[in-house]
């Protein structure tokens, strides 16, 4: 048996509203939406990985969701342009990689990762 992909689900109140917001700040596509549900995707080819966790590392609040990007400041920047507050970084953590931490528009946690 082979896994073939693992799928996040944010919470949202307005899953289409929420959508958006993510189109904008990570260039992300919206092939479907259902009301109760909207499907983002991308171009690029992904990883498989599933984290378990006690907390987000350095005491932080376990992050429902990480994503990575090729450039922190400039997804910074977005996130910052559309209005999401950043709760924790950026910062380049003693484990080698540099993050910072948002509060999407629904209050989910989420870790943006320097990949």
């Amino acid at each position: 048996m082979a896994v073939t992909r693992i799928v996040a689900n944010l919470t949202a109140p307005d899953p289409r509203g929420l959508a958006r917001f993510y189109e904008q700040v990570f260039e992300l596509d919206l092939p479907h939406h259902m009301g109760w549900i909207a499907f983002l995707t991308g171009d690029t080819t992904q990883r498989i990985e599933l984290h378990t966790a006690s907390q987000g590392g350095s005491g932080t609040e376990l992050p429902v969701i990480s994503i990575g990007v090729d450039d922190l400041d400039a997804t910074e920047a977005a996130v910052r342009a559309a209005g999401a507050e950043i709760v924790y970084g950026p910062v380049s953590e003693d484990w080698g990689l540099r993050r910072f931490f948002f509060r999407d528009p629904a209050g989910n946690l989420v870790n943006v990762v320097d990949s």
